[in-house]
């Protein structure tokens, strides 16, 4: 996360997301505090075993949803088994293993027998 630049209009990339999405996996005081404190807005939602004060969800269930990108994503990247497995040990090569992930994935997509013309 410290190495993240999210490149703005003007000005400085930033450093810090506006607001992570999170499963309830995520959902502890300790970090939740801790992006309060950072002033980035959470969303997380509350496991079963935490009641919110008024009964409302704390978390903005638009941008949840699109965390399932990112899921997909992932998903993705773990049919190929090289990946899963972590046979690359060098973070360069892993990276570029990543790569021709993505280009064999936009490739089936984009010429099988299912695409749209």
């Amino acid at each position: 996360m410290n190495r993240v630049r999210i490149r703005q209009p003007s000005g400085p990339p930033r450093t810090r997301p506006e607001c992570p999405a999170g499963d309830k996996g995520r959902s502890y005081p300790r970090i939740r505090s801790r992006l309060h404190r950072h002033s980035i807005r959470v969303v997380i939602p509350q496991r079963s075993d935490q009641h919110p004060d008024d009964g409302r969800p704390r978390f903005d269930q638009k941008l949840y949803r699109r965390r399932c990108t990112i899921e997909q994503c992932i998903g993705w990247l773990k049919e190929c088994r090289r990946l899963g497995i972590r046979f690359e040990k060098l973070a360069v090569n892993f990276i570029a293993m990543i790569q021709v992930a993505f280009v064999e994935r936009c490739l089936r997509v984009g010429f099988s027998d299912r695409a749209q013309a």
